[in-house]
């Protein structure tokens, strides 16, 4: 991939992740107040954000270092609320040209999140990582700022106020969704389905005892199982979506 595209995908990735991040702002904020009631400074809570870019798996690790556990139950703990990632991980894996160097591979499993995915997967045809860099730059930025201003002066605010700013995230990630499944009548059963099992699973006997992300990875396998079975996407319909300037960088080392 050329320079000049690279630049340009970077560029639209940081634009793309500017409402990523704004969520990520108010939901982060709550979470740098759970930080400071477990102990943690600004920066100690600040370098947790930076260096896990989950908000489940943050918030687990915060309560395992109030409860003073040891730092095994902590990782694994965290393993298991995150192990969607694996999940989306390889998904996007097939979105990459074949000659994706690892580095960039290990790059974007890295910077991984539920709301970067959705964006990841709704471009169309070849994925180019620098896309993704620029959605993280963007969003995971003001993530580990919110966690410190939580820190800061999260107490200061009413408790509300603070749960108020965690439905943001809600009404972005819909942002996210709501176009592709507009524009798909398969997209648009799939995430009804998703939905309607995702409530099933929060009532329903020893499926609600789940975490909430081994429940996302049993959703996830079984109704991508079902998509893939019934509705296949042949490679030439990809191919047909793949736009002009990304076709060209198909098998190009990057």
């Amino acid at each position: 991939m050329t320079e000049n595209q690279n630049r340009s995908w970077l560029k639209k990735g940081l634009r793309d992740g500017i409402p990523i991040g704004l969520g990520y702002l108010a939901v982060s904020f709550a979470l740098g107040i759970s930080a400071k009631n477990a102990g943690l400074t600004a920066f100690q809570a600040t370098l947790a954000s930076l260096l896990c870019n989950a908000s489940a798996g943050e918030y687990a690790g915060f309560t395992v270092i109030a409860s003073n556990a040891p730092y095994f139950e902590m990782a694994l703990i965290t393993l298991i609320i995150n192990a969607r990632y694996l999940l989306m991980s390889a998904a996007l894996s097939q979105k990459l040209p074949e000659h994706t160097s690892f580095l960039h591979r290990l790059g974007l499993g890295y910077v991984i999140t539920d709301e970067i995915f959705g964006a990841s997967v709704t471009v169309k045809g070849w994925l180019n990582p620098f896309y993704n860099y620029g959605l993280a730059l963007a969003s995971l930025s003001l993530w580990a700022i919110g966690t410190c201003l939580g820190v800061v002066v999260g107490n200061v605010l009413p408790d509300n106020v603070v749960s108020a700013l965690s439905v943001l995230l809600y009404g972005m990630f819909l942002a996210i969704i709501i176009p592709p499944a507009r524009d798909n009548k398969v997209v648009r059963g799939m995430v009804a389905i998703a939905m309607i099992g995702s409530f099933a699973f929060s009532r329903l006997p020893y499926l609600s005892a789940l975490s909430s992300g081994n429940r996302i990875i049993i959703l996830t396998v079984v109704i991508s199982l079902i998509a893939a079975i019934l509705f296949p996407v042949q490679e030439e319909q990809e191919a047909e979506q793949i736009p002009d300037q990304i076709q060209e960088e198909k098998g190009i080392k990057v």
